[in-house]
């Protein structure tokens, strides 16, 4: 377990994870967001300048990478020794998002979009950032995965850790 990449839909805990892990591990995290948003959520960050900042990232011996995006998932995915999908109900995750707020200076226009976005999980198709994909992705990893539903199940997985 020592190159970690954490996906599932917007609110699923994936950043909450990601912190629990590395305050055990001691391992660097990546969140995707800062990779592919710049600074403000002002638009979208070059995808050439992301895909390197998400190479250099993933280049190092451990790591957590968390984040909804299958494209950067493809990317990286030899490298992951260990898959961790949450895949919680889409009510939850939206209840989870409105609790949490708006982060990192977003709009409110565009925290509305990050919510229809998270709604829209389950439906999408042929997308990299669905409900689809990562199942594609959690059943075609060959290494380490665990697939967990409920916060329970995430909070077993971390006990189970020490």
């Amino acid at each position: 377990m020592d190159r970690i990449f954490i996906v599932g839909n917007g609110g699923s805990g994936k950043s909450w994870l990601a912190e629990a892990l590395a305050a055990r591990l001691r391992f660097p995290i990546t969140h995707l967001d800062d990779l592919h948003w710049l600074p403000g959520f002002v638009g979208e960050r070059p995808r050439h300048e992301r895909d390197q900042l998400v190479a250099e990232a993933a280049g190092n011996a451990s790591w957590i990478i968390e984040g909804i995006y299958g494209s950067i998932l493809k990317q990286v995915f030899p490298r992951v020794t260990t898959l961790i999908w949450l895949d919680l109900a889409d009510d939850e995750c939206i209840s989870n998002l409105v609790r949490r707020g708006q982060t990192d200076g977003g709009t409110p226009e565009q925290f509305e979009e990050l919510l229809e976005y998270t709604r829209g999980y389950r439906l999408r198709k042929n997308h990299l950032n669905s409900f689809e994909a990562h199942h594609w992705f959690y059943e075609q990893h060959p290494k380490q995965k665990y697939r967990l539903s409920s916060r329970s199940e995430v909070t077993d997985f971390l006990v189970r850790l020490r």
